[in-house]
């Protein structure tokens, strides 16, 4: 008898198939939908991520300019996917300090230039300049537009006071 009682005890407490199968579309369900907004979420990532980086870049070389008294020059190599910096007059061995980054495979890089005058080139590639007093050259571009590949942007946009960029989600 009391043999019984513990059998119909354990399946009282045992989850049948049924349930488990609910359990496991319940599961499905909320990673479905979940899913998307992960994948943006990596996705965005990847955008701020190379923002951050070609602003600390500027920052870098503004630091530079300043410290050294010499001109720096961030190229941007659009057709490439490629960007650095070095001195813009460098001695017959190069700028040791120089630096050149590749951007993630997902992403563009363009320059905007909003001015009327060419903007400056290096090596005949786009370039910001940055002079020895820390401030952007006036002829050096407005904008610098980061795309990933679903069409989301980062500009890295010049500030009125012309002492650096800052990142924005729109152009304007």
């Amino acid at each position: 008898m009391m043999l019984a009682t513990g059998q119909n005890n354990f399946r009282r407490r045992a989850f049948t198939l049924v349930e488990l199968i609910l359990v496991l579309a319940l599961l499905v369900i909320v990673t479905s939908l979940a899913a998307p907004a992960l994948s943006n979420f990596v996705r965005g990532r990847a955008l701020d991520s190379e923002a951050r980086r070609l602003a600390a870049l500027m920052h870098a070389g503004q630091s530079r300019a300043v410290s050294e008294g010499a001109t720096m020059v961030l190229w941007v190599d659009e057709k490439q996917g490629a960007y650095g910096l070095q001195a813009e007059t460098s001695g017959p061995d190069g700028d040791a300090k120089a630096e050149n980054l590749n951007l993630d495979s997902t992403l563009q890089i363009a320059v905007v230039s909003g001015s009327a005058e060419t903007p400056p080139t290096f090596q005949n590639l786009p370039a910001v300049k940055f002079t020895a007093d820390g401030t952007v050259d006036e002829n050096s571009p407005q904008t610098l537009k980061l795309t990933d590949s679903a069409g989301f942007s980062r500009w890295l946009v010049l500030g009125k006071t012309r002492l650096g960029y800052e990142i924005r989600d729109t152009e304007k």
